[in-house]
């Protein structure tokens, strides 16, 4: 609806003539007269003084259907929520299949580390002291020198406490040096597994 027709009927609604709203505006009767036959427009500020006296918005003042203007502006706005709402369903999905595959990561690199082919090495200390022969075996991961198995005669065990001792080249320096502080002497046999 144009502005003219828009502020006659605004007007006649609140039973006002042309001269009483000239009077209240602060204008002559021909120019209420001019703006509704769509001669001339008010300013701004004329415009808000019209809005405040017939109680509407400058959007009902000028004609702008303010139900169309609000449904598009929900409209985009739903629009632009189901846009962030796609996003962050992608972002959602990517991260938790990002967080899965790095948990999957870890568990098969630390299943590949444990079934890691072992060499496994056994050797045996024979030392004499004190006239007898003696032996010690060690069953051992060569590449971490962690013994496996412990073995042999108990009369090293027995003396020396070797379980608490976690390479089992420390263990054969052990019971080496045990031995020829007692005046004995030791040799090495051994063989990979």
């Amino acid at each position: 609806m144009e502005f003219g027709k828009k502020l006659f009927e605004l007007r006649k609604q609140k039973n006002l003539s042309q001269e009483q709203l000239a009077e209240k505006m602060g204008v002559a009767r021909q120019t209420i007269s001019k703006w509704e036959l769509g001669e001339t427009s008010p300013d701004l500020k004329q415009a808000k003084e019209l809005s405040k006296i017939f109680n509407v918005s400058l959007d009902e003042l000028v004609g702008n259907n303010i139900q169309e203007i609000m449904s598009q502006k929900i409209s985009n706005t739903e629009k632009l929520a189901g846009l962030i709402l796609k996003l962050i369903k992608i972002f959602g999905i990517a991260f938790t299949s990002f967080i899965i595959l790095f948990i999957l990561l870890v568990i098969l690199f630390r299943v590949n580390k444990n079934n890691e082919t072992k060499v496994l090495r056994e050797e045996s200390i024979i030392c004499t002291i004190y006239n007898e022969e003696h032996s010690f075996d060690i069953k051992y991961d060569e590449l971490t020198g962690r013994p496996i198995e412990l073995g042999g005669d108990a009369y090293f065990s027995d003396i020396l406490d070797l379980d608490k001792y976690n390479d089992a080249h420390q263990i054969f320096n052990v019971i080496n040096d045990y031995v020829k502080r007692n005046g004995g002497t030791c040799y090495m046999e051994g063989t990979n597994s």
